[in-house]
């Protein structure tokens, strides 16, 4: 049988150019094709809700609005994994899901969800909120403004966080690639 190829190849050469020339141009249009990251993403599938507070100390997060959430999210069908961190006015927990589930499917039962578990957080104390579709990768650059130490008495709080609000996240959120930016820590202007 290889006999028969060898021969049928040095009586047809310019069919095999040709089928050589083909396959080389379509591997060459199948690399350029391919999405190549520097970073490949494996991250798994996964809902984070967020909830921010003005005011409330680490262990007050974990106890009223981080234990709440976790306590709603715990009975949803395809969970493999409850994560979350509570700081200083921050609540962030990552809830992992099958990977057959898709990406809204797992969104559409935790909105369901958010809204139980609003009910169990005292009022004023904080609201959870769906965080954007982004990968693990894609998360969270967490930066502080301050002010040098001769300016130190010139801004308050409430004028550092106006200052996030109408100049910094306006200008981080034009920049390609940035889903979203939150905000925590200071005193809302009213």
């Amino acid at each position: 049988m290889l006999s028969h190829i060898i021969n049928f190849s040095l009586k047809n050469k310019l069919i095999i150019l040709l089928f050589t020339v083909f396959i080389i141009g379509y591997g060459l249009f199948a690399l350029s094709q391919i999405p190549i990251g520097a970073v490949p993403d494996v991250t798994n599938n996964q809902v984070q809700v967020i909830t921010t507070s003005r005011n409330l100390s680490t262990q007050d997060m974990e106890q009223f609005i981080t234990y709440p959430v976790e306590l709603e999210m715990a009975n949803l069908p395809g969970v493999k994994e409850i994560r979350s961190v509570s700081k200083f006015g921050l609540s962030v927990v990552t809830i992992v899901f099958e990977d057959d589930l898709g990406t809204y499917l797992p969104r559409q039962l935790i909105a369901e969800k958010i809204a139980s578990a609003s009910e169990k957080i005292p009022a004023g104390f904080g609201t959870p909120q769906m965080g954007p579709i982004t990968t693990g990768l894609g998360e969270i650059y967490q930066y502080v403004l301050e002010v040098e130490p001769e300016y130190k008495n010139e801004y308050t709080t409430t004028e550092l966080r106006t200052i996030q609000d109408w100049i910094v996240k306006r200008q981080l959120s034009g920049i390609p690639g940035v889903v979203e930016v939150n905000t925590w820590g200071g005193f809302l202007k009213q």
